[in-house]
C-alpha cells in the first residue's frame, strides 16, 4: 500500500512541471504572434481610426494644441524598452479612447472594433514582456520614458478638458492620434 502513495508526490511533481511548460509555450507562441500581428496591427489601427470619423476635420484653428508626440521615444535602440513604451503608449490610448466624453457622431462599431484590437495587441504584449521580464524591469527603469508619455498624455487630457470636450478638440486629437499609431509602427 505504500506504493501508491509514494507515487503521488511523483505524479503532482510532473502534472506541476507540465503546467509550466504549458505556459511557457503559450506564452512563446502568443509573442511569435505578435510579431506577426505588428505588422498589420499600426494599418489595422489606422483604417479603424479613420472609420471612426471619416468626415473632414473641422476648420479648428482657434484650438491650438498645446501637446506634442515626444520625439525622443523614438530615439529608443533598444527592443525590449521600446516595447514597453510601445505599451504605455496604447494603453494611454485605450484609456482616452475608451473615454464616455467621445464624440456621439463616432461610428461606435469603428470605435469599439479599434478598442477591442488595442485591447487584445495590449494584452499579447503585456504577456510577452511579462515573459522576458522586461515589463517589470521599465517600471523600475527609465522613469523619463514613462513621464514623458504620461505628460503627453495629460497635455491631451487637459486640452479635450479646457475645451469641453467639443467636437472640434475631438477631430484635434483624432488627428493627433493617427500621428502616434504611426510613431507607434516606428517604435
Amino acid at each position: 500500500m505504500a506504493a501508491p502513495d509514494a507515487l503521488q508526490p511523483q505524479r503532482w511533481h510532473r502534472a506541476l512541471a507540465t503546467l509550466l511548460l504549458f505556459a511557457a509555450l503559450t506564452t512563446a507562441r502568443a509573442c511569435h504572434h505578435l510579431r506577426t500581428q505588428q505588422r498589420s496591427f499600426a494599418w489595422d489601427s489606422l483604417r479603424l481610426l479613420h472609420n471612426i470619423d471619416p468626415s473632414p476635420p473641422q476648420d479648428c484653428q482657434h484650438q491650438a494644441p498645446t501637446f506634442r508626440f515626444p520625439s525622443t521615444l523614438l530615439r529608443n535602440s533598444h527592443p525590449q524598452q521600446a516595447a514597453a513604451t510601445a505599451l504605455h503608449i496604447l494603453q494611454h490610448l485605450f484609456t482616452t479612447l475608451n473615454s464616455s466624453s467621445t464624440p456621439q457622431h463616432w461610428d461606435t462599431k469603428a470605435q469599439q472594433e479599434l478598442l477591442n484590437n488595442l485591447h487584445h495587441y495590449i494584452t499579447n504584449l503585456e504577456q510577452c514582456l511579462t515573459a522576458n521580464g522586461t515589463l517589470l524591469k521599465t517600471k523600475q527603469g527609465p522613469r523619463n520614458l514613462l513621464l514623458s508619455i504620461n505628460k503627453y498624455f495629460n497635455n491631451i487630457q487637459h486640452f479635450l478638458h479646457i475645451h469641453n470636450h467639443t467636437d472640434c478638440a475631438w477631430d484635434i486629437i483624432h488627428h493627433e492620434f493617427h500621428a502616434c499609431f504611426q510613431h507607434l509602427h516606428k517604435l
